[in-house]
C-alpha cells in the first residue's frame, strides 16, 4: 500500500494588512492547499529561504518593498512560481505592468471571493499538470536509461557505449538485428538521451501498415483527398516534429513511400496527400530492420540512396545466443516484471538455469521474455525449475494435456493452465492443489472464481 501523501499546493500570501491576510486564508481554505503569510516583500523573501511556495498572492502597495519589486525578485529567483497581484481599484495601468513583468494574473481590491477562488484553482490545475509532466519525464528517464538495456556481456557493453556516444547527435541511425533482439528499446534509449528527449518519440511499424494507407499514415492528408478522408490529419512524420521518428521494419516500405521519405529527409519538409503546400519538419530518424538491405538493394526492392540517408550511423544489436552471460540476468529482470505484487521473489533452480543458458534462443530476447512469463505463471511462488519451461527448451515431447501450451500467450492463460493441472492432479482437492501451486487455499478459490472453474 502506498502511504505517500499527495503534495499540497503551497500559497504565499503577502500583504501589510493582517485583516487582508486573514480574509485570504478564509477564502482559500482548501484541503489541497497550504498557506504561509508575510507582511511585506522582504519578509516574504526571508520566508522563502526556509520554505518553498508554488504560487503567491501579492499586494501591490506595501511599505519597505512594494509588490512590483518583490515580483522582480521572484521572477529572477523562482521563475516557475505563479503570481497573482492584488491592486487597488482603478489600478489598471499598474496591473498591466505587473503582467508585463511576469505576473500570472491580477485582481482588484476589494476582491470577489469567487473570482479569487476561480483564479487560484486555475493556478492549481496548471501546477498539477506541470508536476504530472515532470513525473512522466522522470519515469521516462528511468525507464529508458542505459541500464534498461539489460546485460553486462561484452557485446552489450559495447552497444551501450555506442548508444551513449551517438545519442547527443542528430544523425540518422539504422539499427540492424534479428527479430526479438530489442531494436526498439535501443531506439528509445537513443531518443531519451538526446536533446530531443522532452519531445515525442513516434514509433511506426512499417510492416503492419497497409500499403494503401502508408502514405496517408506517414505524411498525413487533407480533408477530401480520397474516399473516407473526412478530416485533415497531421501524419506521423509531422507528429514527430522536433522529436524522433522510429521506422521499425523499414525494409518493408513500398518503393513509392521510400521515394517520398527520401524527399522528406533531404528537404526537411512534408507534403500531405492531396495537399498543395509543404510543411517544414525537424525530426531525427531512427530506422530498424532484420532484413539484409544490401540484398534488397541488389534485388531492386530498396533504394540505395535512402539506405545511405538512413545509415549515417549503423548499429548491430547482438542476438541473445552471443550474450550467454546475460541470459540469467535478463530472466531475473523478466521475473520482476511478471510476478504479481503478493508473490515472493521467484528463484531459478540450477537445472533450469543451465537449460536457459544452453538454449540457442532463435527468437532472442522476446522468446526469453515469453518463456519467463509462462514460467512465472506456472510456478506460483515456487522456484522456477525445468518443469516450468516449454518442451523446446527441456527437450521433452509433450505427452499429455498437462504439458500442452495454453491457448494464448498471456499471463492469465498460463495461470489458468497451471490451476487446471493442479486440480486434475489432486483429483479436485483444493487444499492439495493450493499446496502444489504454493498459494493459499483462499487465493486459489478466488482465482477459480475469476476463471469460472467449478
Amino acid at each position: 500500500m502506498n502511504t505517500r501523501q499527495k503534495a499540497l499546493f503551497k500559497l504565499l500570501l503577502v500583504d501589510d494588512e493582517p485583516s487582508v491576510i486573514a480574509s485570504l486564508k478564509r477564502t482559500l481554505r482548501n484541503d489541497a492547499y497550504s498557506t504561509m503569510a508575510a507582511g511585506n516583500g522582504q519578509e516574504a523573501l526571508d520566508l522563502l529561504v526556509c520554505d518553498q511556495a508554488d504560487a503567491a498572492i501579492i499586494d501591490l502597495k506595501m511599505p519597505q518593498m512594494d509588490g512590483m519589486t518583490l515580483l522582480g525578485h521572484l521572477r529572477q529567483t523562482y521563475p516557475t512560481m505563479q503570481v497573482i497581484m492584488l491592486t487597488g481599484r482603478g489600478g489598471v495601468s499598474e496591473a498591466v505592468e505587473a503582467i508585463r513583468q511576469g505576473a500570472t494574473d491580477f485582481i482588484e481590491k476589494p476582491y470577489p471571493p469567487e473570482g479569487l477562488i476561480r483564479r487560484v484553482d486555475q493556478m492549481h490545475r496548471i501546477w498539477t499538470l506541470q508536476k504530472e509532466n515532470e513525473q512522466l519525464k522522470q519515469e521516462a528517464r528511468i525507464r529508458f536509461g542505459y541500464d534498461d538495456l539489460v546485460g553486462t556481456s561484452r557485446p552489450m557493453l559495447d552497444l551501450k557505449t555506442t548508444v551513449a556516444q551517438i545519442a547527443p547527435s542528430d544523425a540518422s541511425v539504422l539499427i540492424l538485428g534479428e527479430t526479438g533482439t530489442g531494436k526498439e528499446l535501443v531506439a528509445r534509449s537513443i531518443h531519451y538521451h538526446s536533446r530531443r528527449a522532452q519531445k515525442a518519440f513516434i514509433p511506426v511499424d512499417c510492416a503492419a501498415i497497409s500499403e494503401t494507407v502508408t502514405e496517408s499514415e506517414l505524411f498525413g492528408h487533407i480533408k477530401g483527398a480520397f474516399t473516407g478522408a473526412h478530416e485533415t490529419t497531421l501524419g506521423l512524420v509531422r507528429a514527430a516534429d522536433q522529436g524522433t521518428l522510429f521506422l521499425d521494419e523499414v525494409g518493408e516500405l513500398a518503393p513509392i513511400i521510400q521515394a517520398k521519405l527520401l524527399r522528406t529527409i533531404q528537404q526537411r519538409e512534408v507534403r500531405p496527400v492531396g495537399g498543395n503546400r509543404t510543411f517544414s519538419v525537424d525530426i531525427r530518424i531512427i530506422a530498424a530492420t532484420n532484413r539484409d538491405l544490401h540484398k534488397a538493394i541488389a534485388d531492386g526492392t530498396f533504394r540505395e540512396d535512402l539506405y545511405y540517408r538512413l545509415n549515417v550511423i549503423g548499429l548491430l544489436v547482438p542476438p541473445l545466443r552471443e550474450r550467454g552471460s546475460d541470459i540469467i540476468q535478463l530472466a531475473r529482470h523478466f521475473i520482476e516484471r511478471y510476478k504479481t505484487d503478493d508473490d515472493l521473489p521467484a528463484e531459478i533452480a540450477p537445472q533450469a538455469a543451465t537449460l536457459l543458458e544452453n538454449f540457442d534462443w532463435p527468437g532472442n530476447v522476446r522468446q526469453l521474455e515469453n518463456t519467463i512469463h509462462r514460467a512465472v505463471a506456472m510456478c506460483g511462488k515456487a522456484t522456477i525449475n525445468d518443469t516450468h519451461l516449454p518442451p523446446e527448451i527441456t527437450g521433452r515431447t509433450p505427452s499429455s494435456p498437462d504439458e500442452a501450451a495454453p491457448k494464448a500467450d498471456t499471463l492469465a492463460a498460463y495461470e489458468l493452465m497451471a490451476i487446471e493441472n493442479a486440480l486434475k492432479k489432486s483429483d479436485g482437492n483444493r487444499r492439495h492443489a493450493a499446496q502444489m501451486l504454493e498459494i493459499g487455499e483462499s487465493t486459489l478459490y478466488r482465482k477459480m472464481k475469476r476463471y469460472d472453474l467449478d
